[in-house]
């Protein structure tokens, strides 16, 4: 077994004779999985795949079979707040399937502490065995969440890829950069032929960089509020409305926007200030893009998530190519690499069964999406 992958029994018994030193301290969550070995059975494996956020649960289920393209199978969407637990949403799935399903790979943010998840986002704390246990599972594996949302990449079809800039090979070799803007902002690189296929990162939480007046302005207004402000404080469904918040402050405006919803539709429909957040938040993305490719040497950029899908319309008007590619000396190497905005509700579902299958040798590519 590798030595980044631990059942949920190793985990404990890890935490447990750490407790006993004195040791016991967060875990980055991708480093406590569980791993079926690579070269192991040949027989189809029946599992749940779930991807949990700050506002919804997304689940499916599938049977990896060697050589075969993952089916999600009977995708249901939970509101995570109308749920009293993460074991309550997987057993009420549990329950409405035809056929026993006993083993679950659950794609979530945060870091374990012992037994506990630590993740602000969340309706609810998350105990590894009460979860397991209360849902009835015989197996519960978890992974970090956007190491499930990379590992999709190559699953996904090329149907669902947007291109927002760049040249548009079908395929590009070398290290893939995936970003996903949502209740936070999700940064991980998925490494072609890499063992492990796919490096996590917590760039969310990496400080904010400001680039123009408008950036500098909004930052020195945030400073007066928070000691650290990271990308996603910006960068995120809520960054978007506490960025807007920051542009009615500096032209002297009420708020009138409660979301990021209303706040599109408010710039689609004429609304100056809802529009100007908008291009600024997509400016600002670019260049973090940029940024990011830059610092990891990325062959191709993606964007998910909740929020790239409601800026669909307006990540593609120039504005975030203009920011991505301004990189001084190095802009022409920016120019080479495409980034597509990934348009697929079940990305997250998708990652967690494929994070299995890979380990499995079961997991095929439906075709080659880039990475």
């Amino acid at each position: 077994m590798p030595h980044h992958a631990r059942t949920i029994d190793q985990e404990r018994q890890k935490h447990v004779a750490a407790a006993s030193k004195g040791k016991g301290r967060p875990v980055a969550l991708n480093k406590s999985v569980a791993v079926v070995e690579a070269g192991g059975t040949a027989e189809p494996i029946t599992l749940i795949g779930a991807d949990v956020g700050g506002t919804y649960a997304r689940l499916g289920w599938a049977e990896l079979v060697p050589g075969q393209p993952i089916e999600i199978r009977d995708f249901r969407k939970y509101a995570c707040a109308d749920h009293p637990s993460l074991a309550a949403i997987l057993r009420d799935y549990m329950q409405s399937l035809q056929q026993p399903v006993q083993h679950a790979v659950v794609a979530i943010a945060g870091l374990l502490d012992g037994d506990l998840l630590l993740n602000t986002n969340l309706a609810w704390p998350v105990s590894l065995a009460a979860t397991q246990r209360d849902a009835g599972l015989e197996r519960l594996e978890l992974i970090n969440d956007f190491v499930a949302v990379a590992q999709a990449m190559p699953h996904v079809d090329r149907n669902t890829l947007h291109r927002i800039c760049g040249h548009a090979d079908d395929i590009s070799h070398g290290p893939a950069l995936v970003l996903g803007p949502g209740t936070g902002l999700g940064v991980a690189l998925r490494l072609e032929a890499g063992n492990p296929s796919v490096l996590p990162s917590e760039a969310g939480h990496a400080a904010l960089a400001a680039n123009t007046a408008l950036e500098r302005d909004v930052l020195q207004l945030l400073s007066q509020r928070y000691e650290h402000i990271d990308n996603e404080r910006v960068l995120s469904g809520p960054g978007l409305m506490a960025l807007y918040a920051c542009l009615c402050e500096l032209r002297g405006a009420a708020v009138r926007w409660r979301d990021p919803a209303e706040l599109v539709a408010a710039g689609r429909s004429g609304d100056l200030l809802a529009r100007e957040s908008i291009q600024a938040f997509c400016g600002w993305m670019g260049s973090l893009a940029g940024d990011l490719a830059l610092t990891f040497g990325a062959r191709a950029v993606y964007l998910t998530g909740g929020v790239a899908g409601h800026l669909a319309a307006e990540l593609h008007d120039g504005t975030f190519q203009k920011r991505f590619w301004s990189k001084g000396a190095l802009s022409p190497a920016l120019r080479q690499v495409p980034v597509w905005r990934v348009d697929h509700g079940e990305l997250g579902v998708l990652g967690a069964l494929a994070w299995h299958a890979d380990r499995l040798g079961a997991g095929t590519s439906n075709n080659a999406a880039g990475v």
